[in-house]
C-alpha cells in the first residue's frame, strides 16, 4: 500500500565505521496514508536517523475499512546494506 517511499541517506558515521544492518520501525499510517507516530523497534543506533528521517516522507495508500479510511499501524523495515567500492 506504500505510493512513495524515500530511500535513506546512509550516515556518513556509519558508512566510516562499515556498519550494516537493518532499522526497524513501527508507524501509525494516518487516515490520509501520511505516516504518523513512529517508534524504533531494532536497529543500529548510527542508522536510526536516518531511517526515521526517510520513513517521515513516505505516503501510503488509505487503508479502507466499508469504503471508510482508517488509520493502522504497520511494521517498517529499512535496510542499509554498504556497496563496495
Amino acid at each position: 500500500m506504500l505510493i512513495k517511499g524515500v530511500a535513506p541517506e546512509y550516515p556518513d558515521g556509519a558508512r566510516q565505521k562499515h556498519i550494516e544492518g537493518s532499522v526497524t520501525l513501527i508507524a501509525l499510517i494516518d487516515k490520509n496514508g501520511d505516516v504518523g507516530e513512529l517508534s524504533v523497534v531494532s536497529g543500529p543506533n548510527l542508522l536510526v536517523p536516518a531511517a526515521l528521517e526517510a520513513v517521515r516522507q513516505w505516503k501510503y495508500k488509505p487503508y479502507l475499512l466499508q469504503g471508510e479510511p482508517l488509520a493502522m499501524q504497520t511494521q517498517i523495515v529499512v535496510p542499509f546494506l554498504l556497496r563496495p567500492q
